[in-house]
C-alpha cells in the first residue's frame, strides 16, 4: 500500500510532513510525493511579479526555476526515502487567461480566478489516472489560502476517496487562526515523530534553499527554518492529521 502525498508545489509536502514521510519509509512503507504545479510553462516572457520572485529565488527564467526546483525536490525526497513524482501543471504565477492576461499578476493568496474554475477537475483526472485502489492519499488543508493549495485540495476532494489532511507548513506559522475554519467537521489525530526523524525532516527541508528567502521571518534562513520546525514539532512531538468524521 502506497502513501501518496499531494504537494501543490515543490516543497509543500516535505515542509509539512517530512518527519512522518521519513518514519514511514524507514518502516518499509512506499511513499511518493506527487507535486502538482511544477510544469515548465515554456514562456518567452514572464510577468513582472514572476520575475521578482525569480530574482528572490536566485533564478533567471521560468525554465531554470522549474528545473532547479525539481532538483531540490528530488534531493529532499531522497533524504526521506520517498519517490518524487512531478506533474506538468504550471504554477499560478505563470498562468494566463484566454486574452493572455496574467491570472495572478501581483498576489497568489485569496480568491481563485474564474479562469481556473476547471483546473481542479483537470488535476483530479491526472491524479486519478495514476492511483491504485489501495493507495492512501494525503492532502494539504490549504492554510494561508494560496490559490494553488486551494485548487489542489479541491482536486483531491473531487476524487471522492478517503483523504488524510495535513497542516500547511510554514503557512500555519503565519496564519494559525485559519486552522479551525479549515478543519470544520474533522477529527484530529496526533502522529508521534521521533526526534531523530525531526533531524531528517530538517535536512530535507533545507534542500529547498531557493525558497527559504521568500517564506517570511519564521522560515527565511536555514537556522531559522530548522528552529521553527523544531518548535512546531515540540508542541506535540509530532504532527496533527485530520479526517472528515
Amino acid at each position: 500500500m502506497r502513501w501518496i502525498y499531494l504537494s501543490p508545489h515543490l516543497d509543500d509536502a516535505v515542509f509539512s510532513a517530512g518527519g512522518l514521510i521519513y518514519e514511514q519509509t524507514q518502516a518499509g512503507i512506499p511513499v511518493e510525493i506527487w507535486t502538482i504545479m511544477c510544469g515548465d510553462p515554456h514562456l518567452r516572457e514572464c510577468s513582472p511579479f514572476a520575475q521578482t520572485l525569480h530574482s528572490v529565488w536566485g533564478f533567471s527564467s521560468a525554465e531554470e526555476t522549474v528545473r532547479k526546483r525539481r532538483e531540490e525536490d528530488r534531493s529532499a525526497a531522497s533524504i526521506l526515502g520517498a519517490k518524487a513524482v512531478h506533474f506538468d501543471f504550471v504554477d499560478c504565477i505563470y498562468r494566463r487567461d484566454r486574452n493572455g492576461d496574467w491570472l495572478y499578476p501581483s498576489d497568489v493568496f485569496g480568491a481563485i480566478h474564474e479562469a481556473d474554475a476547471d483546473y481542479p477537475m483537470q488535476v483530479a483526472s491526472a491524479i486519478s489516472a495514476r492511483l491504485d485502489l489501495d493507495d492512501t492519499l494525503v492532502c494539504q488543508l490549504g492554510l494561508g489560502s494560496h490559490v494553488d493549495h486551494a485548487l489542489t485540495r479541491r482536486a483531491a476532494e473531487l476524487l471522492r476517496r478517503s483523504l488524510l489532511y495535513i497542516i500547511d507548513v510554514p503557512y500555519v506559522l503565519l496564519n494559525p487562526e485559519e486552522l479551525a475554519a479549515k478543519t470544520t467537521k474533522m477529527s484530529e489525530t496526533v502522529v508521534s515523530i521521533a526526534e531523530s526523524s525531526l533531524a531528517c525532516w530538517s535536512e530535507a527541508t533545507l534542500q529547498y534553499a531557493s525558497q527559504l528567502p521568500a517564506l517570511g521571518e519564521g522560515f527565511n534562513a536555514p537556522a531559522i527554518a530548522t528552529e521553527s520546525l523544531r518548535n512546531y514539532w515540540s508542541k506535540r512531538r509530532g504532527i496533527r492529521t485530520y479526517r472528515y468524521e
